[in-house]
Parts: C-alpha cells; sequence; structure tokens
C-alpha cells in the first residue's frame, strides 16, 4: 500500500471512502480508499464520480476570462450591459441596518468585482445581517435544495435584494460566481453547460465534468451525506439531483467531475493556459486568476472563510505561510461537499481531494490538512 493509500485509508472510518491525487511535474501518484456509499457495497475507484461543490468556482471564473481574451468582456466593463437587472444596484446604508434603508451605489459593479468576489452580492461572516438573511430567503441557501428559477427569474429575484456593501469595497462569498454564470450565458449566448463543454471541457479532456451525470456513468456516481447526530445522512443518491439537467445551472457550486478531470484543469492553469501545446488561455489571464487582489483589510474581513489567505478570481491564494502546507501563490478552492483542489505555481505541485461528506463548517478537514502537507515540496 503507497503512502497515499495509507493516508486515506487512516480516514475512512470517519468517511466512506475518498480519492486523492497528488502530482509534481509528471510525476501522478492516485489512491482510492473505501466504498462509494456508506453500505460499502460500491469500492471507490480514481475515477469515480463526486459533486464537487464550490471547485465549480474557479473553473467557472476561468470560463470568464476566455469572453475577456475573446474581447467578448472586458475587467473594467459594467456588467449592466449584459445584466441590466443589476443595472442600478442599491446598498444598505448599514451592514447591520434595515433592507430597505438604502442608498444608490457609487459606482457600477463591474466584470472584476465578480471575479473578485467584490460585487457587494454575497455571504458574510455574520449571516444574521437583514441584507444576508434576504438574500438567502430570495435566493436559498447554497448547501440546500438546488435553485429552483431559471437563470433570468434567477437574476430578478437577485435584482431585488440591497447590496451588502458598495462594488469594490468588501470580500463576499459565493453568489458572484452565480451572477458570473450568467453573465457567461448572456455573453456567449449559448447555456452555461454548453459554454463549459466546448470551450473547456471538450479542449482539456475533462470528459466526466458536468452539470449532470449520464446513466451509462451512474455506477461510478459517488453517494452523497450530511453528518448528523446519529451518524452520516444520505443527502443525494446517484439516481438523485444529477440525474437531469437543472433548471439553474450554478455557476457556483453545480458541477460533477473526477480526480483526473480536475487535475486536468489544474495543469491547464499551471501551464500558463495551454493544453498540448496550444493555448486556450492568454498567459496573463492566468496570472491575473491565480494573483490575490485583496487588500489586509478585506482578507481579515473574509477570515472566516479565507482563513487568512487572500483571493484571485474562482479562489484563494496563499499568502502568509503560517501552516506547513501553505506557499505564497498556492492557488486553489475547497468545497462544501468535502473536496478540494490546490496548485502552486512555483513548483507544479497539484492536489486533488474528493469525498462526498458534507463540511460541517469552513475550516479544512483533518484530511484536507494531512494530504495538503503529504504534497508539500520538502515537507518533513
Amino acid at each position: 500500500m503507497s503512502e497515499l493509500s495509507e493516508l486515506l485509508t487512516r480516514h475512512t472510518g470517519d468517511l466512506p471512502g475518498a480519492v486523492a491525487l497528488v502530482a509534481h511535474g509528471d510525476h501522478v501518484e492516485a489512491a482510492a480508499a473505501g466504498s462509494a456509499d456508506a453500505g460499502g457495497t460500491v469500492p471507490m475507484a480514481r475515477d469515480s464520480l463526486f459533486r464537487i461543490a464550490s471547485l465549480t468556482k474557479p473553473i467557472t471564473a476561468a470560463a470568464v476570462l476566455l469572453l475577456v481574451d475573446d474581447g467578448e468582456l472586458a475587467l473594467d466593463a459594467p456588467i449592466a450591459r449584459w445584466l441590466p437587472e443589476l443595472a442600478s444596484p442599491v446598498v444598505v446604508r448599514t451592514p447591520a441596518g434595515p433592507v430597505d434603508d438604502v442608498v444608490p451605489a457609487v459606482r457600477p459593479i463591474t466584470v472584476a468585482d465578480l471575479l473578485t468576489f467584490r460585487c457587494g452580492y454575497g455571504l458574510a461572516a455574520d449571516m444574521t445581517l437583514p441584507a444576508v438573511d434576504l438574500l438567502l430567503q430570495v435566493l436559498g441557501h447554497p448547501a440546500a435544495s438546488p435553485r429552483a428559477l431559471a437563470p433570468d427569474a434567477w437574476l430578478a429575484a437577485l435584482a431585488q435584494v440591497p447590496l451588502l456593501y458598495q462594488p469594490g469595497a468588501a470580500w463576499l462569498y459565493d453568489t458572484a460566481s452565480d451572477i458570473q454564470g450568467v453573465l457567461i450565458a448572456r455573453v456567449s449566448g449559448r447555456p452555461l453547460p454548453e459554454f463549459l463543454a466546448e470551450r473547456l471541457f471538450e479542449p482539456l479532456g475533462m470528459a466526466d465534468t458536468g452539470f449532470t451525470v449520464p446513466t451509462a456513468a451512474l455506477g461510478r456516481f459517488t453517494s452523497a451525506y450530511r453528518r448528523g447526530e446519529e451518524g452520516l445522512r444520505l443527502i443525494d443518491s446517484p439516481e438523485g439531483r444529477w440525474s437531469a439537467p437543472p433548471p439553474f445551472p450554478s455557476g457556483a457550486g453545480g458541477l460533477v467531475s473526477t480526480a483526473d478531470d480536475l487535475l486536468a484543469f489544474a495543469r491547464f492553469l499551471r501551464d500558463e493556459g495551454t493544453v498540448g501545446g496550444h493555448r486556450l488561455l492568454a498567459r496573463e489571464s492566468v496570472h491575473r486568476m491565480t494573483t490575490d487582489h485583496l487588500t489586509l483589510a478585506q482578507r481579515q474581513a473574509a477570515r472566516l472563510f479565507l482563513h487568512g489567505q487572500g483571493w484571485g478570481f474562482g479562489g484563494s491564494v496563499d499568502v502568509d505561510p503560517t501552516e506547513p502546507w501553505e506557499v505564497p501563490g498556492r492557488y486553489g478552492w475547497v468545497g462544501g461537499a468535502g473536496t478540494a483542489l490546490h496548485l502552486v505555481p512555483a513548483t507544479g505541485t497539484i492536489s486533488v481531494l474528493l469525498t462526498q461528506v458534507e463540511l460541517t463548517s469552513p475550516a479544512p478537514t483533518p484530511l484536507m490538512k494531512e494530504l495538503w502537507t503529504y504534497a508539500t515540496p520538502g515537507r518533513s
């Protein structure tokens, strides 16, 4: 048994199973442990399919940048041209104030505001703030049932919610990625699943990544669980949510994928936007995506989610190496379904972890920390 396999096996008492992958340059080590279901009837495999949750976010951000490279979008362009519903946003006078005490936004929301999560919409450390509470009432909680509204209706509903902060002022979680998904569809004139499939998944060979699981692949699809007082509770079976196209393809958390598909995406970023010698994304776009754009005050205010890290486009960026696995410039993110993807551009190191038990907080799990330490070059 390899060292990576042993690492995973140590945690299968807490989890039904897991798949992990660590790449240093062209050398790839992969391991699968446990089962795809809590009953232990389906062995976990390297090609098992997982709900990757918020690992969707960096993929969506890369898709926005494809449109920037195409000249269809500009980072400093107001989004109102394509999303007129958000052309004249209002902002609560104070974050803790009532949702009907508002002032006009001092400037329009831009494409860059969406990518850096500073558009004024999103989840804050205090989820009881009236504007955040209204956002959750109107759109639903990201960890709850799938979005029931189609994209146009979803955006119209969002437009009824005031911003929590002025555009550019603060980092807020999640909602901006869903807005990015609608933006991609509006600008390209095509549904988000179709755009991602043609422009990213097919060129990168990500054949198992999408918003639905084909019938032929359901045997590889893991069951999803939530931890409760009486142990694990099934919240989605392989024949559940992802067996049919969603009303709202979520750019924030709607994709399913495999470890090797995520490796292909991370290598695409590692290779500065190229695959097989062919350029898909401009080098400068990849650099912007993997560079921290936040101020120190914004990072500190977002510590519940970012743990002191910065934010690029669609993922966090390590700034200060306060933990053994943190390397300045390390880019990636964690999904609430128990997933993680990280890349260290300076060394080419990539780590992927896929599990199927929902996280109970934004804090990384012990398994994540162990894997990240294991993947860190020069670890003791």
